[in-house]
This record gives structure tokens, sequence and C-alpha cells, in this order.
């Protein structure tokens, strides 16, 4: 049982190379897209009718993008931003409902998946660019609604209030905390010893780079993104509650970083999803739908 929660401390904390073998990845696509071949530098018009797995030229990387609906002149093109370890293969099912109603589109960030890996640390200003550069080529000008799960939405909520000329809502699953690395800090204390040390040492690693897409996110204080409509939803099932000695600790951080996010808009709502686990987007696939649905008909207003 200890093992069992401290897995799923570690993936909720964003804790995965430190932890290879603990946390299960997943990284191709689930199979419902269609994969399709030929050039990966394929042109802006191509990819606004993309349906299915393609790899594109991005900052001069290859990254692996998958899309599927059909774009709705004015309404946004919901781009899903998976956890750290994630692929494509995690968000699939979500996509493919969601793709029922609307344009859907999500990436393998560097590291990740079918991408490249990343040559060296990443900053979370380059993992934007690269995010940047897919937007450019699966919706071109229109705008888009992120919706971001664990480390996605830290990413999703760093990069909005940079680009809201392109980003029109948000919807924060889970999201990493803002104050993740002094949180845990905050939490266990240096004398811990175990599977708490070892949690608390992982966290740190992986927040200065030590994880897959070597992606380095230091705390920082939350920027507004404007007026967004934005959707922060956090898990309802205390999971962490049950981690030895620490548990109750490591629940309220978790919790007070989902309050930090809704300094993001003026327009955020926080609610909670009952039943849930750290993984919203399966545990409660239509409520996931319903939030990203609501952000996506209020950008479109």
């Amino acid at each position: 049982m200890a093992r069992i929660i401290r897995k799923t401390a570690l993936a909720a904390l964003c804790i995965t190379a430190a932890c290879a073998g603990l946390v299960a990845c997943d990284d191709d696509d689930e199979g419902f897209l269609e994969g399709l071949d030929g050039n990966p530098s394929l042109s802006k018009p191509a990819l606004d009718g993309l349906s299915g797995t393609k790899k594109i030229s991005v900052e001069g990387h290859s990254v692996n993008v998958s899309c599927s609906g059909s774009p709705v002149d004015g309404k946004p093109v919901v781009v899903v931003l998976a956890g750290l370890d994630d692929g494509l293969k995690k968000t699939a099912a979500f996509r493919k409902t969601l793709s029922e109603k609307d344009r859907v589109c999500s990436y393998d960030r560097l590291g990740e998946g079918a991408s490249d890996a990343p040559a060296g640390p990443q900053t979370i200003a380059a993992s934007g660019k690269i995010l940047t550069g897919v937007l450019n080529q699966v919706a071109g000008d229109a705008p888009v609604v992120l919706a971001g799960h664990s480390l996605g939405g830290l990413l999703a909520a760093r990069y909005a209030p940079d680009h809201q000329d392109r980003v029109k809502g948000l919807v924060l699953m889970d999201a990493t905390s803002p104050t993740s690395n002094g949180d845990i800090k905050k939490v266990i204390p240096e004398s811990a010893t175990g599977d708490s040390a070892d949690l608390r040492a992982q966290t740190a690693a992986a927040g200065e780079g030590q994880n897959r897409e070597k992606l380095v996110f230091p705390d920082a204080e939350v920027r507004s993104a404007g007026d967004i409509p934005v959707e922060v939803i956090q898990h309802g099932t205390k999971y962490l509650g049950a981690f030895p000695v620490y548990g109750d600790g490591l629940e309220k951080v978790w919790s007070e970083g989902q309050r930090k996010w809704t300094a993001v808009s003026s327009r955020s709502k926080l609610s909670t999803a009952a039943d849930s686990g750290h993984y919203i987007y399966v545990d409660r696939t239509e409520l996931a739908v319903k939030a990203v649905r609501s952000v996506a008909a209020q950008a479109a207003e």
C-alpha cells in the first residue's frame, strides 16, 4: 500500500525521471486517430485540416502532433497539454470525446513520446516557444483554449499571460502548484527519512530539470492573463492524505496551490472533482469535457 501511495504522490508532484519504473509512462497515441505519412514540414493549410498524427518541424525540432474534430469559424481550438511523462496516449480518449464537438489538438513536448529530445536543459520560456510554433501550425490565427493537466496546467498558466492575443481560455486540471518546490520543503523537513525523504529529494531534482523533458520549472508568482474564462479543477479523492506522516500537509499545500492559480484571471472558477484522483480527465471525463466546453463557449462570445 505504501508503494502505491508513493507512486501516486510522485505522479502528482511531477517526480518522474528520478523515479523511473515507479510512474508508468504512456508515449504513443491510442490508435483512434489515423497516422499520416509524408513530408513533416506541412503547410499551415494542410495542418488546419489535419485529422490524425503527424510530425512537424518546430524551432528545428521534430514534434509529434495529433488533431481531430472539425474547425469552426469563431470557435477556439482546444489544445490539450498533458502532464510530465504523459504522451499522447494518455489523453487520447479524452481528446476523442472532445473532438465530437470541438477541434482538438495536442502534442508531445520535447522529451516526451515521439518528439525529439531536448538538446539540453529547457526553461519555461523555451518550452513556450515550442508551444507557439505548434499553435502557429495547428491553429493559425484562430483563438485557442489551453486545457492542461498537472505540469501541463502549470505550463498553460505560465504561457497565457504573455499570449493574451491568442489564448482565450484555460482549464487547469490538478495543475502543478506554482510554488511546488517550496511546498514540498515546507511540508517535509530535511530531517525526514524513508519514502518522505525520497519524495522531497526527487521533487527538488525534477524542478531543477532532472526529468524527461529536462525542464527547469522554478517557483514563481502567478501572473494575470486578464479576464479570460478559467476553470481550475482540483482532485476530490485525498490520496496524498494517506502518505505516511506528511499526507495531510501535502493535501493542504496542494489545495493552496490550486487556489493560487485562480489569480491568473479575474474570471477564474475553482471547483473540486468528487471521486477523482490526480487524473481528473480519466476519472471524471464528463466533468473535464464539460469544463472545457464551457470555457470554449465563453471564449467564443
